[in-house]
């Protein structure tokens, strides 16, 4: 399957493609296996913070397990989150990692330069959609500020959302996309990320809502196919509510981490009962919350 081409049907569905992140190794296998039997499609994906903060090991290892227990004709592999600046507030060299994930065969890839001004974020990520494009893949960005990964204690969600603190602005959508080339906007739309620090990642995430008026104008402004990342925690009726408004691709990563952890601690660390767990747990969410049971026939792939 071509990521860009799954993408573009998906949004013309008023479908949504999950993009399940790897923190943990052992988890792959249970997620591919749950999509392949639900005839569903999703991703695989793993961000700079899951092999630096997490035990995902390296892209690299990422790749090297995906060569093994990878689907084609179901899944996708997806470098996500790569950012300029990081989590703690330091620099990154983008460039490196994303001709490390190309080399490793990553089917698209994500820059992250939502913490930069905008015509800083517009340049990092021209030079990432370059590079991308040079390889004959999709680049992903970000615009707007999807919280949570940060150290420092979110505001209360009530707050984030009713103030729409760091929400992306059409405008800028607009002009982002015209000047960085990227293919896929990620956006902050009410979402947020499930957190990263040691001391509250597994406390349970804010049920959060989208505003999905905002969706519909900064998918007109964009004119691309737009990203929910943070979609563990969101209400069922704003997800559906959002694929068909703009939103084709979504990201999953603290509800099935949590799933597999928690699993885990139950049975002192054993690791088939909690990828048993998952696997439950991640064909429930495709079939029932997404409705993305049989996805390959309704998106005809």
């Amino acid at each position: 399957m071509n990521s860009k081409e799954i993408i573009q049907k998906a949004r013309k569905a008023g479908k949504c493609i999950p993009a399940f992140n790897i923190p943990h190794i052992p988890m792959m296998e249970p997620i591919v296996q749950a999509v392949t039997d639900e005839n569903s499609v999703a991703m695989i994906q793993v961000a700079r913070v899951e092999w630096e903060k997490m035990q995902a090991g390296s892209l690299e290892r990422i790749a090297e397990e995906y060569a093994k227990c990878g689907n084609p004709g179901y899944t996708l592999l997806h470098l996500d989150h790569i950012p300029v600046i990081d989590e703690d507030y330091r620099s990154v060299d983008y460039l490196s990692y994303l001709r490390r994930a190309i080399q490793a065969g990553f089917q698209s890839v994500m820059i992250d330069g939502s913490r930069l001004s905008l015509e800083e974020n517009i340049q990092a990520t021209a030079q990432a959609v370059q590079l991308a494009h040079d390889a004959g893949i999709p680049c992903e960005a970000e615009l707007g500020a999807v919280m949570g990964h940060e150290s420092a204690v979110l505001p209360p969600y009530k707050e984030i959302f009713e103030k729409r603190l760091g929400f992306t602005k059409p405008e800028e959508a607009q002009r982002f996309v015209r000047e960085s080339g990227c293919d896929w906007l990620s956006v902050a739309v009410g979402n947020i990320h499930g957190a990263i620090a040691e001391a509250v990642r597994n406390q349970k995430k804010p049920e959060a809502m989208l505003d999905i008026s905002h969706i519909a104008v900064l998918e007109a402004a964009a004119g691309v196919p737009l990203v929910l990342h943070g979609g563990s925690g969101v209400k069922r009726a704003f997800l559906l509510n959002a694929f068909h408004t703009g939103i084709a691709k979504m990201n999953v990563g603290t509800e099935m981490r949590q799933t597999y952890e928690f699993a885990l601690a139950e049975k002192s660390g054993d690791v088939a009962y909690a990828q048993d767990a998952l696997y439950r747990r991640v064909r429930i969410f495709l079939h029932t919350y997404l409705e993305n049971g049989d996805l390959k026939t309704q998106l005809g792939v």
